[in-house]
């Protein structure tokens, strides 16, 4: 059976976010782009076709999204954030790019679909975590939470963060102890988790190692 972590409160949560990224967010896309890396990779796979509803968990400054929207033109996209700094952000970015009309974003707990009102009861066709299984305290729960809303057929792809196992110890370290700065943790124990929900779902994990290790990529179909 799935263990849930126990986790700060959604507006504790919220509201550690919103700190975490009140400056960050306006150089973020700029400096993320150069270590967040597979992501493009992650969005080249989604195959969202004519009509497909994508959702992004932690979608921060909507760069994702903008680029998702792009790649597959026919699809119609939702991005969830619980961070309001980050959603004020994200939404005047897909202004500027004008995919408002296909973009909605909506401020919610990744671990609490339910409790808003715009995703309550709703399935969508592509769900995906970039780099934000790292920073949701009870990431086991949002990774539940997303299989549970996928729509017959539907898939739930992830990139993260790995364990660094195939790069020199000294820049894991240096690594980790940079993005503890940041409240990132990553998940060494993704895999199992992965497997163990992919079992109770009746789904097939493909999930790789990327760049030696400094990343993990997982589809769940």
């Amino acid at each position: 059976m799935l263990m849930r972590r126990n986790a700060p409160a959604p507006d504790a949560h919220g509201a550690l976010m919103d700190a975490n990224y009140r400056f960050q967010r306006h150089i973020y896309d700029l400096t993320r782009k150069y270590y967040l890396l597979g992501r493009d990779h992650l969005i080249d796979g989604l195959d969202a076709g004519a009509d497909s509803q994508v959702l992004e968990v932690g979608c921060g400054t909507g760069r994702n999204m903008i680029a998702a929207a792009r790649r597959w033109p026919s699809a119609r996209f939702t991005g969830l954030d619980i961070s309001a700094a980050m959603l004020e952000t994200a939404r005047a970015s897909i202004a500027r790019q004008k995919l408002d009309q296909r973009i909605a974003l909506v401020e919610a707990d990744a671990c609490d679909f339910a409790s808003n009102t715009a995703l309550a009861d709703r399935q969508f066709d592509r769900i995906f975590f970039s780099y934000t299984l790292s920073m949701i305290p009870a990431w086991e729960c949002a990774i539940e939470e997303g299989l549970d809303a996928l729509a017959p057929g539907g898939s739930l792809h992830i990139v993260d963060f790995g364990q660094q196992e195939r790069l020199p110890r000294p820049f894991r370290a240096a690594l980790f102890a940079w993005l503890r700065q940041f409240h990132v943790s990553p998940r060494g124990d993704l895999r199992p988790v992965l497997e163990e929900a992919a079992q109770r779902h009746g789904r097939r994990i493909d999930y790789r190692p990327l760049y030696r290790g400094y990343a993990w990529s997982a589809v769940l179909r």
